[in-house]
């Protein structure tokens, strides 16, 4: 992970570098809006309910070109709203205080915010002439306004993993359809630390401005 957070920040300098030449202004922005929760085929956790429904404006920025593989950057300030609930009680263990009262506050439905920047890194390939198979790792910064038996309230952050296809509809438009491994956790900078799973489908367009 400490790897992984090293290339994007070399990524970030390197772009906004680049970025100062170019004012700035992205060569493409767009929309995406991701669905996901943690009852799937990978993880089906019976502790807790979680769902996640995000809202992210993408910038895009060209890093580089090699083969027939695309590399962009993309920065992605977001929103996501949550639904969370815990289901198994005895997740909340005696030995944490006021272990009854947060048993029942947290087995309640409620519903949590989380803020972030994310920044991520792109790859794409062409299949054929309007399609696109992308690729991209992002990491991000992170405010979630509620805590639960898994998560502290405060900052932390998020990391995605995303695998989906590109079309091109016009010119200057495409639209992106996906799947996405998403993981929220504080890097242990506060308990609790357990975190959040989630797998989801992830639909956008973007509009190429130059």
């Amino acid at each position: 992970m400490k790897q992984l957070l090293s290339i994007l920040f070399f990524l970030i300098v390197f772009s906004m570098n680049a970025q100062e030449k170019s004012k700035l202004i992205p060569y493409k922005i767009g929309v995406l809006y991701n669905y996901g929760n943690e009852e799937n085929f990978l993880f089906n956790d019976k502790d807790y309910y979680y769902t996640t429904n995000t809202i992210k404006a993408q910038l895009f920025y060209k890093l580089t070109q090699f083969n027939n593989f695309k590399v962009d950057l993309i920065f992605q300030p977001q929103v996501q709203f949550l639904k969370h609930q815990l289901l198994n009680i005895h997740f909340v263990q005696p030995e944490e205080e006021n272990y009854l009262l947060k048993r029942e506050t947290y087995a309640l439905l409620k519903s949590m915010n989380l803020y972030s920047f994310e920044t991520a890194l792109s790859i794409r390939r062409t299949l054929l002439k309007k399609l696109d198979i992308q690729f991209s790792v992002g990491l991000g910064l992170s405010y979630i306004d509620t805590p639960t038996e898994r998560l502290a309230k405060g900052f932390t952050f998020i990391e995605n993993f995303s695998l989906g296809f590109n079309y091109k509809t016009s010119a200057k438009t495409n639209i992106y359809l996906g799947s996405n491994f998403g993981h929220v956790s504080n890097f242990n900078f506060a308990n609790p630390n357990s975190g959040y799973n989630i797998l989801g489908m992830e639909v956008g367009i973007a509009y190429q401005l130059k």
